[in-house]
């Protein structure tokens, strides 16, 4: 659980915290089993607390509630999406690493995508009040310091120059925006065949 000792430095000074980061070694089931698993819970439990005892409210309108069934199965798939969007992202990275000069493990890759996602998780708390102008707003700010961390903890995780860190950095970005796009669409066929959104009268 060390991990999670590093959030406060992630978000205060971040470019002394990945040298700490660096320093440290957690392996890929640490990193699922005592991180992601915790992370992607917060914004999991946090829509659906939101969706079924504040409901959703779009510009302001009047608030439209779920179904406790409906939007616990909605909570689930949205769980183990985070999951893999976090697997896939650092399969990525290691994959193209070799690309850039780098020469690290599958671990690193997974904690260089886990630290950078942190405050995108750390913001789903803005769902218990699923209002949609405050979350697109919460989750623009966390997006951004996320590319920020991206961007600073590439050259040192990845143990390589920062020239060709900035250009990694910008493919693993690509990545995970494609990834980001794949999960709306994967919703949206979930919400429409699988887990049908049912709301309350």
């Amino acid at each position: 659980m060390m991990y999670f000792g590093h959030i406060a430095g992630i978000l205060k000074d971040p470019k002394n915290e990945w040298s700490l980061i660096e320093e440290e070694h957690y392996s890929a089931k640490t990193v699922f089993l005592t991180q992601i698993s915790i992370l992607a819970a917060i914004p999991a439990i946090a829509m659906y607390i939101g969706v079924t005892q504040v409901g959703w409210s779009v510009a302001g309108e009047e608030p439209v509630r779920l179904a406790a069934s409906s939007a616990l199965g909605s909570a689930v798939l949205f769980y183990f999406a985070m999951w893999g969007a976090v697997a896939f992202i650092a399969a990525c990275t290691h994959w193209m690493e070799k690309t850039y000069g780098g020469e690290v493990s599958l671990d690193e890759c997974l904690v260089l995508t886990t630290v950078t996602a942190t405050p995108l998780f750390l913001s789903g708390v803005s769902f218990l009040m699923p209002i949609l102008w405050l979350n697109v707003a919460v989750a623009g700010v966390a997006l951004a310091y996320s590319v920020y961390l991206l961007y600073s903890g590439t050259s040192r995780i990845m143990k390589i120059d920062e020239d060709r860190a900035f250009m990694f950095a910008s493919s693993i970005l690509t990545v995970a925006l494609c990834t980001l796009v794949g999960m709306l669409a994967a919703s949206v066929i979930a919400w429409s065949h699988f887990v049908p959104l049912v709301y309350l009268p």
